[in-house]
C-alpha cells in the first residue's frame, strides 16, 4: 500500500479521538519523519562539493547503474530509486549532503528507515551513515547491514544504537569514534558482490523520537586490567551524551562478578554494588569501581575476574571489563634464564588449543576491537598494505597495538603477540614517515653500507610505532622485469643481491640477536623463499596476473646459484623470519612437476632449516595456503607438515586454528610438530623481549625521530645514490643553477608516482598521500631557475635546458604484471612531452619507474638519460644530482632492453644486446678516470694483487668509467656481454677477472 494512503487512515482515527485523548496522543507522539531521500528529483546525480547521488566501485565494472523510476507501486510518491549491479570487487551508491552546507541534525530521532524492493537474494546489504568531518568524503562511517531476504516492497528500519563503527576502513582515519548525530553528511549503501541483480529504493527518512539509552552511554576505560597478585586494579566507568549535554535522566551501572578462573576470597576480595549517575550529570563524568586481589605464595598462571555491568538509562558497554591477575613465579617469567630453558617451559604448559593459536597470525581489521586475541589464544596480528589505525599516526599506531596487547594478558600465560607490518621502504604505512628508495634504487647504489643505513632507519622509525617485525628485505632475484614486484628485488644479480643484504643488520642488529629487544631494531624476514623472481611469462595461474605467482623453472643448479644463494646469506646474517612465496617451483628432472612453495618440505624443511641452520620461524604469504590443491584440511596439514611454522589467515584465523586442532587430533600433524614450530615462534618473542616489554613507550627518542631530517638525510642520499646516468651527450648534466630550466612530464611532481606501490596503501597512489619533496620542488630547493608545464603545453622558447620527468604510476604485484593492464612504454602523454621539450632545447628525461622503460626509439633525440627508479619521499636527493651537489654513481640493477620481445635478458646470458648492459651507469665526477689498454692492463695487475675489497673495487670502478668513456653510446652485443659480467665479478670478489673482462669490452668499443 502506498504510504499516502497509510497516512490518510491515520488521520480517520486521529478525526475519530477525543479533542482530549488527539492531545494526549499529540504530546506522546514521535516527531514527524524528516526526509532524507523521496527520489523525486530533488536530489540529483552529482558528487562532492555539491549534494548529490553518486555511484563508486573496486573496478570500471563495479559501480551499479543507477536511475529514477516510476512505478506505480511506489511506496512514497511516483519515482523510486532503481539499479542493476553486477559486482566482483566492491560498489555501490552515496548520497552527500552538499559540503557547502552546514551539516545536518539528525540527533532528535531513533534511527532511519526506508523502503526496499526485495528480491529474496539471501545476500546481506551494508548500510552506512555519515557522521562529523568536513563533508561526506571526510566524515566517520558507521555501518550496519540487513538481508535481502524477502520479495516486493518492505521497510527497513534501523535504530541508529544498530550502527558501529568501521574498523576495517574509514577514509580520513576517523576522529572521536563517537556517533554524535548532530553532524551528518548522509548514507551510503555497499550492494552483494558475486551476483547479478537488480534493486529498487524510496523515501528515506529519519523517524521516532531519540531516547536516553541512544544519546548516552557508558565505557570503561579498557577491556582488560591486568594487575600484579596482591595489587588493587582500579576500573573507571564514564558516562557519556551526544553533545556533551547533561544527563535528563539518572543512568545507574549494577557490577558483579561473572564467572572467571580467579576465585573470590581466595584471589580476590568480592566485590559489587552499583553506581548512579544522577539526572543534571555532566557528560565525561567518571566513577571507579576497585578490585582487590589477594598475595599468596604459588606460582601460577594468570587468573581472570570478569565483571558484569547492567546499565540502564544508557547504552552499556559492548563489552565487560576483566580484572586479569598477573601470571607469576613461572620459569618461562624469568628473564634471568636462557631463552632456550623459558621455551621450553612454557612449551610444556601450553594446551594444543594455545599452541594452535600462536601459530596463527590475523589481520587487524579482522579482530575489530581485540577480544578475539584472549579467545583463540592468537600469537600475532599484521596490518596488510593500507591496514591503518586512525588516524594514520605514530601515537595511534602505538596506542592500537598496545591495545591489542592488552587482550593478549587475558590469556593464561599473557604471551605477548608479535606484530607485522610490510615495512618495505621504510615504514611504509605510516603517513609522514620517512619512505626510502625501493630496493631497484638501493641496488642501484651499490652501497652495502647505506643499505645497512636505510634499514635502520625503517626499524627505527617502525619499533617506535610500537611494531616489531618487518616483512622484508625481499631477496628475489628479479630476471624479468615484466613482473610487477620487480622493484622489490635489488636486481638481477645473486651476487648484487647478496651484496645488499647488509639491509638485514639494519634491521635486526647483530646477527646473535641480542639487539633485538633494543627500542629501535626489528625482526626482519627474508622473502619469498624461494624463486618468486623467477616465474615465467604467461605461467600465473592467479586472477589476471601475468607472471607474480606464476612458476619457476630451473634446473637444480640454477636453482642453487641464482636463487637460493641470497638465503644461505640470510641465514648466516641471522635472519629472523623467513616468508615462502605464492609461486610454484618446478625443478628439472625430479620428476614432481610444478609445487607449489608453501607444499615444499623439501625446500622449506630440507633445505632451509636442515641444510642452511635456519633457526627462526617460517610465517606463510597472506592466505597463501588456500592456494594449494585438496580440501582446506590438507592446504592446514600440508603447509605444516612442509615446515611453515606460522599461517597468515588473515580474516579465516577461526578456521585455521580449529581445523589445525583437528588435524593434530586426527593424526594428520604429529604434536613434535607443533612443538617446533611453537618453540620457533616464542623463541623470537623472548628475543625481542615483547615479555619484558608490554607496551609502548612513545616518549623514547625514536619516536621523535620518525620523518626526522635526520632519517629524511639517510633516505636523500640514497635517492641521489639510486640514480643511474644511462646517457649524458654534451654533459648536459648536471645543471647549472645560472639556467633557465623548462620542466615537464607527469612525475616531476607527483609524490604518490614518485614513491610508487606500498605506500600509505597496497598499490600506492598518484598525488600527495603523505610527506615529502618531489623533484621538482627539490629542484626549487635546490636553488634551480626552473618552470613547470606538466603536459609541456607552455612555452618552450627561452630555454637553456628542459628536464622531462616521466614513467610509471603506482601498483603493487601482480597487479603491475606487464598484460595485466600495463607496459613498458611511456604513456601519450609522456611520450608528447618528451618530443616536444626534446625538440626545442637540451634535454634530460628522468624515468621515475620500478622497472626500465623502452626508450630506444626516442635516445637519438635526447642529450641525457636518466634511470631515476622509485626514489622516495626525498625528491631534494634526485635534485643533488642533477645539479651536481652530489655525483652520479649509481649503475644498473638490472638489464635495460631495447625492446619487450627480448625478455627475459638478464647478466650471463649467451645471447645478450641490450640498449644498456647490466652495471652500466655514467658519472659525474669533477675528475673522471683517464686511460687506455695500458691503463688497464695496470689496473689489472693491481686488482690481481690486493686482498682489500674496498681497493679491489675502486681498481674496478677505475677500469669500468674508462671503458664507459670510450663506449660512448655505441653500445653494441660485444660491449655488452663483458661489461656485464665484470660487475658480477666484481660482486664476487674477482677483481682482476673483472678488469679483464673490462678490458674485452674496450677493445670491442
Amino acid at each position: 500500500m502506498p504510504r499516502t494512503a497509510l497516512l490518510v487512515s491515520t488521520a480517520l482515527c486521529a478525526a475519530l479521538l477525543s479533542p482530549a485523548a488527539v492531545s494526549q496522543a499529540v504530546a506522546a507522539a514521535d516527531p514527524a519523519p524528516t526526509p532524507v531521500d523521496r527520489f523525486e528529483g530533488e536530489v540529483p546525480f552529482a558528487s562532492q562539493p555539491a549534494e548529490g547521488i553518486f555511484t563508486w566501485g573496486g573496478d570500471t565494472d563495479d559501480p551499479p547503474q543507477l536511475a529514477l523510476t516510476a512505478r506505480p507501486d511506489a511506496p512514497e510518491g511516483e519515482h523510486v530509486l532503481s539499479g542493476t549491479y553486477d559486482i566482483s570487487g566492491y560498489g555501490g551508491f552515496t548520497h552527500d549532503y552538499a559540503a557547502t552546507a552546514p551539516a545536518h541534525d539528525w540527533s532528535a530521532h531513533q534511527g532511519i528507515r526506508f523502503w526496499w524492493d526485495g528480491q529474496n537474494t539471501g545476500k546481506a546489504t551494508n548500510f552506512e551513515i555519515k557522521d562529523g568531518g568536513a563533508n561526506g568524503e571526510a566524515s566517520e562511517l558507521w555501518t550496519t547491514s540487513f538481508t535481502d531476504d524477502f520479495t516486493g516492497w518492505k521497510q527497513i528500519e534501523i535504530p541508529f544504537t544498530n550502527f558501529v563503527y568501521r574498523t576495517d576502513y574509514q577514509p580520513v582515519g576517523g576522529i572521536d569514534h563517537v556517533l554524535g548525530l548532530t553532524q551528518m553528511w548522509g548514507y551510503a549503501v555497499t550492494l552483494p558482490a558475486g551476483i547479478h541483480s537488480q534493486f529498487a529504493m524510496d523515501d528515506v527518512e529519519l523517524y521516532g523520537k531519540a531516547d536516553q539509552s541512544l544519546r548516552a552511554s557508558v565505557t570503561t576505560d579498557a577491556a582488560v586490567y591486568p594487575v600484579k597478585e596482591g595489587a588493587t586494579a582500579t576500573v573507571k566507568v564514564t558516562v557519556a551524551t551526544t553533545g556533551a549535554v547533561p544527563l535528563d535522566d539518572p543512568v545507574t551501572v549494577a557490577y558483579a562478578p561473572d564467572g572467571g578462573t580467579a576465585t573470590s576470597g581466595k584471589d580476590y576480595t568480592s566485590v559489587s554494588g552499583t553506581l548512579t549517575f544522577p539526572a543534571g550529570t555532566a557528560s565525561g563524568t567518571t566513577q571507579t569501581v576497585k578490585v582487590r586481589t589477594l598475595k599468596d605464595k604459588s606460582a601460577e598462571n594468570a587468573e581472570t575476574i570478569p565483571l558484569k555491568l547492567t546499565v540502564t538509562g544508557a547504552k552499556a558497554p559492548t563489552e565487560n571489563p576483566q580484572v586479569v591477575v598477573d601470571a607469576h613465579g613461572l620459569p618461562y617469567l624469568d628473564s634471568k634464564l636462557p631463552i632456550k630453558k623459558r621455551v621450553a617451559d612454557l612449551v610444556k604448559r601450553m594446551s594444543l588449543e594455545e599452541k594452535a593459536g600462536q601459530m596463527t597470525q590475523a589481520e587487524r581489521g579482522g579482530v575489530g576491537t581485540g577480544a578475539d586475541v584472549a579467545t583463540y589464544d592468537l600469537g600475532s596480528l599484521l596490518s596488510g598494505g593500507g591496514s591503518t589505525p586512525t588516524p594514520n599516526t605514530a601515537a595511534a599506531w602505538a596506542q592500537m597495538i598496545d591495545s591489542f596487547q592488552l587482550r593478549a594478558q587475558a590469556t593464561r600465560f599473557q604471551i605477548p603477540l608479535i606484530y607485522g607490518v610490510d615495512a618495505v621502504h621504510g615504514h611504509n604505512n605510516l603517513a609522514g614517515a620517512t619512505i626510502m628508495p625501493h630496493n631497484i634504487g638501493i641496488g642501484a647504489t651499490r652501497d652495502p653500507q647505506l643499505a645497512e643505513k636505510t634499514g635502520a632507519v625503517t626499524a627505527s622509525e617502525v619499533r617506535a610505532t610500537g611494531v616489531p617485525w618487518d616483512f622484508a628485505p625481499c631477496l628475489c632475484v628479479t630476471r624479468d622485469e615484466r613482473w610487477g614486484r620487480s622493484y622489490e628485488s635489488f636486481g638481477e644479480d645473486p651476487a648484487l643481491v647478496q651484496s645488499m643484504e647488509t639491509m638485514i643488520q639494519g634491521l635486526q642488529g647483530a646477527a646473535n640477536g641480542k639487539q633485538l629487544k633494543d627500542d629501535d631494531k626489528v625482526l626482519a624476514t627474508a622473502k619469498h623463499f624461494v624463486g618468486d623472481g623467477g616465474t615465467a611469462y604467461g605461467s600465473s595461474t592467479t586472477g589476471t596476473y601475468t607472471i607474480d605467482q606464476g612458476v619457476t623453472t630451473v634446473t637444480r643448479q640454477q636453482l642453487e646459484a641464482i636463487h637460493l644463494a641470497p638465503y644461505q646469506t640470510a641465514v648466516d646474517r641471522g635472519i629472523g623470519t623467513v616468508m615462502p612465496s605464492y609461486s610454484s617451483l618446478d625443478i628439472v628432472g625430479d620428476g614432481l612437476g610444478p609445487v607449489k612453495m608453501h607444499a615444499r618440505a623439501d625446500m622449506i624443511n630440507g633445505v632451509l632449516k636442515k641444510r642452511m641452520g635456519f633457526d627462526g620461524f617460517v610465517i606463510s604469504d597472506w592466505n597463501a595456503i588456500d592456494q594449494l590443491p585438496g580440501d582446506y584440511a590438507s592446504h592446514v596439514s600440508t603447509s605444516v607438515n612442509a615446515g611453515v611454522d606460522m599461517m597468515m589467515v588473515p580474516y579465516s584465523y577461526k578456521d585455521f586454528s580449529s581445523t589445525l586442532i583437528a588435524e593434530v587430533k586426527a593424526g594428520h600433524v604429529t604434536e613434535k610438530r607443533i612443538d617446533d614450530a611453537v618453540s620457533r615462534i616464542l623463541t623470537q618473542k623472548f628475543k625481542l623481549g615483547l615479555f619484558e616489554k608490554r607496551s609502548v613507550d612513545t616518549a623514547t627518542s625514536n619516536a621523535a625521530k620518525i620523518g626526522s631530517t635526520s632519517h629524511r638525510a639517510v633516505a636523500r642520499q640514497a635517492a641521489a645514490e639510486s640514480q643511474v646516468l644511462l646517457k649524458n651527450a654534451g654533459n648536459v648534466l648536471p645543471l647549472k643553477k645560472s639556467q633557465k630550466v623548462y620542466v615537464a612530464g607527469s612525475n616531476a611532481d607527483d609524490l604518490g608516482n614518485q614513491t610508487g606501490g606500498w605506500t600509505i596503501t597496497w598499490q600506492g597512489a598518484s598525488g600527495t598521500n603523505t610527506t615529502g619533496t618531489t623533484i621538482l620542488q627539490g629542484m626549487k630547493n635546490a636553488g634551480g631557475n626552473v618552470t613547470y608545464s606538466k603536459d609541456a603545453s607552455a612555452a618552450t622558447s627561452g630555454y637553456d635546458v628542459g628536464v622531462v620527468v616521466v614513467g610509471e604510476t603506482p601498483y603493487a604485484e601482480g597487479v603491475g604484471d606487464v598484460g595485466n593492464g600495463n607496459d613498458l612504454t611511456l604513456t601519450p602523454a609522456d611520450q608528447a612531452a618528451v618530443d616536444k621539450v626534446c625538440a626545442a632545447m637540451k634535454c634530460a628525461v628522468l624515468i621515475v619507474s620500478g622497472r626500465p622503460q623502452l626508450i630506444g626509439d626516442r635516445l637519438p633525440k635526447i642529450d641525457a638519460v636518466v634511470a631515476s627508479w622509485l626514489p622516495g619521499t626525498e625528491g631534494d636527493g634526485v635534485a643533488d644530482v642533477l645539479y651536481g651537489k652530489r655525483s652520479f654513481t649509481g649503475q644498473l640493477p638490472v638489464t635495460w632492453p631495447k625492446s619487450e620481445a627480448q625478455l627475459p635478458i638478464n647478466v650471463g646470458d649467451t645471447s645478450y644486446d641490450p640498449q644498456f648492459p647490466y652495471g652500466w651507469g655514467l658519472t659525474t665526477l669533477t675528475k673522471a678516470p683517464t686511460g687506455g689498454t695500458a691503463t688497464l692492463k695496470a689496473l689489472e695487475a693491481a686488482a690481481g694483487k690486493t686482498r682489500s675489497a674496498a681497493t679491489g673495487k675502486a681498481l674496478v670502478t677505475k677500469a669500468r668509467l674508462i671503458v664507459q668513456a670510450k663506449v660512448g653510446q655505441n653500445v653494441t652485443a660485444a660491449v655488452s656481454k663483458p661489461f656485464a659480467d665484470a660487475d658480477h665479478l666484481l660482486l664476487t670478489g674477482k677483481y682482476a677477472a673483472a678488469v679483464k673482462k673490462l678490458e674485452e669490452a674496450y677493445k670491442a668499443a
